[in-house]
């Protein structure tokens, strides 16, 4: 990490009750609680999370594009929780994705752009030293999400968070083992190492790392259930 400043801690982030549904849906269907095949009743769900069948309309709507949920016309939804064999093709190409991100970050960054990703850096080291494991993955996202955006390739940005978005659930659930979210932080500071002193070969290497790691303590949660 490079300089440092002064700053207010991050504030508190707010969530929707759609998106505290989506969330919750999502990590109980990763973890096994609704089996592939299995009916997703709107009456069921809004009973079982205690909310209204507005948030569960849409919190299905938007798990449908991540491929957990198939809405079938006139029939309801249900869980389709992708192969194995289709998760590792999905982490494979997000390892990529990423790495390229990180890449062409390390030449394309401003020194803007540089300040606020130390920045998101370190605020997720103060996350980690409080144990907030919850807000630690929202400001993950946004991490990641400054390198996307820090590549200055538009296309390539909306590939990546394309495939982000299908694979989210199951990078959560990484967070869920013990020490995960300490081991997070100090790959991703291996890759903010490498940005900021404009290591295009490092910063693609580390990223790539990171992403393979992340499978691997996804793959370590699901044997451990």
């Amino acid at each position: 990490m490079t300089v440092r400043e002064s700053e207010p801690r991050q504030a508190p982030v707010r969530r929707t009750r759609t998106e505290d549904l989506r969330l919750q849906l999502a990590d109980d269907i990763v973890r096994g609680i609704f089996a592939p095949g299995d009916p997703l009743d709107e009456i069921g769900l809004a009973t079982r999370y205690g909310v209204s069948r507005t948030p569960v309309r849409e919190a299905l709507r938007q798990l449908s594009a991540s491929g957990l949920v198939e809405i079938r016309p006139h029939r309801g939804a249900i869980v389709t929780r992708p192969s194995e064999t289709r998760l590792l093709e999905m982490f494979i190409v997000m390892a990529e994705l990423e790495g390229l991100c990180a890449g062409l970050a390390a030449e394309a960054m401003s020194i803007l752009e540089r300040r606020e990703l130390d920045k998101l850096h370190r605020q997720l080291g103060e996350l980690v030293e409080i144990g907030d494991t919850t807000r630690y993955a929202l400001a993950n996202e946004r991490f990641h999400g400054a390198i996307y955006t820090g590549s200055h390739n538009a296309y390539l940005a909306e590939l990546t968070l394309g495939t982000r978005a299908r694979l989210a659930p199951f990078r959560r659930a990484q967070f869920r083992q013990s020490g995960r979210v300490a081991d997070s932080f100090h790959e991703h500071d291996r890759i903010v190492r490498a940005i900021l002193a404009g290591d295009r070969d490092g910063a693609t290497r580390e990223m790539r790392d990171h992403i393979g790691t992340v499978k691997e303590a996804f793959d370590r949660y699901i044997e451990g259930r």
